[in-house]
C-alpha cells in the first residue's frame, strides 16, 4: 500500500503538470485583464491570482472525474478575484483598467472566455440582467474613451515635406 501511493502521487502531479503547461498562457491572460495590469510587464497580482486559483485545482484533481480543469481553474480565478475586487481598483495601465473590477470581472468571462450570460449570472450569484447591463456599459465604456497617444509617439519627429515640385492636388478632370 505505501508503494501505491507514491505512484499515483507522481501521476497526480504529471497530469497536473501537463494541464498547467498547456492551459498557463491563457489563463495568466485572463488573469492580466481581470486585475488590469499591463500585459507588457510583470503582472504580480495577476500571477498571484493564477496560483491560488491553480493551487485550489490541485487540491482537488483527484476528485474532477471528468470535469474540466481549465473550467474550474477559471471559475476559481473568476472567484478569487471577486472576493478581493477591493485590491484591484487603481489603474494600473492595462487594457481594461479603466472599468471597475465587477466590469472586469463580466467582460473577461462573457467575451474573452466566452462563458454564457446566464453561468456567468449563476457564478457570480448576481441576475442575468444585472450580468447584462454590466457587461453592455463595460462595452460603451471601452468604446466611448480610446486610449490617447502613445508616449513614444510624442518624441517621434515629424517627417519633414519632400522638396521638389509642387503637385497639384485637386482631381484632374476625366478624359471624354
Amino acid at each position: 500500500m505505501r508503494e501505491r501511493r507514491p505512484a499515483q502521487e507522481r501521476r497526480r502531479a504529471r497530469e497536473f503538470a501537463l494541464f498547467v503547461a498547456g492551459a498557463a498562457g491563457r489563463l495568466l491572460h485572463t488573469a492580466t485583464l481581470l486585475t488590469g495590469e499591463p500585459a507588457s510587464r510583470p503582472a504580480p497580482a495577476a500571477e498571484e491570482l493564477l496560483t491560488c486559483a491553480l493551487s485550489r485545482t490541485y487540491a482537488v484533481w483527484d476528485r474532477l472525474h471528468g470535469d474540466d480543469p481549465y473550467e474550474r481553474t477559471r471559475r476559481e480565478m473568476a472567484a478569487h478575484f471577486a472576493h478581493t475586487a477591493w485590491r484591484h481598483r487603481r489603474p494600473r495601465g492595462g487594457l481594461l483598467d479603466r472599468l471597475s473590477p465587477q466590469e472586469r470581472l463580466v467582460l473577461v468571462l462573457r467575451l474573452y472566455e466566452g462563458v454564457a450570460e446566464e453561468q456567468t449570472a449563476a457564478q457570480l450569484g448576481l441576475p442575468a440582467e444585472r450580468v447584462h447591463a454590466l457587461c453592455l456599459r463595460a462595452i460603451a465604456e471601452m468604446r466611448s474613451r480610446r486610449p490617447g497617444p502613445e508616449p513614444a509617439a510624442a518624441h517621434r519627429p515629424v517627417p519633414e515635406p519632400e522638396s521638389g515640385p509642387p503637385q497639384d492636388s485637386a482631381p484632374k478632370p476625366a478624359a471624354p
